[in-house]
């Protein structure tokens, strides 16, 4: 009895960890911009559940979102997903 109330307990805390993760608030427009080279995107802010700001930016007519400053790398085709990465990442 006391085996099956240890397993339950530690699966509980496994489980309930996974919800303390940040999660993305908001998502704000700051403005767009250039690369280098010419290539347009635009930047956002997100806010996260744990009170940090990532930068976020979106690439090809907003069809690619990426994580970071004018970064093409690490990138996801939803807002979301893009968000909930940098969240992670903070």
């Amino acid at each position: 009895m006391n085996l099956i109330k240890t397993a339950a307990a530690a699966t509980l805390l496994i489980v309930s960890a996974g919800s303390f993760a940040a999660k993305p608030t908001s998502i704000v427009f700051k403005g767009n911009s250039e690369t280098a080279d010419g290539t347009p995107f635009a930047e956002y802010t997100v806010k996260c559940s744990n009170g940090k700001q990532m930068p976020l930016t979106a690439w090809d007519k907003r069809r690619k979102w990426c994580v970071g400053e004018a970064s093409a790398e690490n990138c996801e085709k939803k807002q979301i997903k893009a968000a909930k990465e940098a969240c992670d990442a903070a």
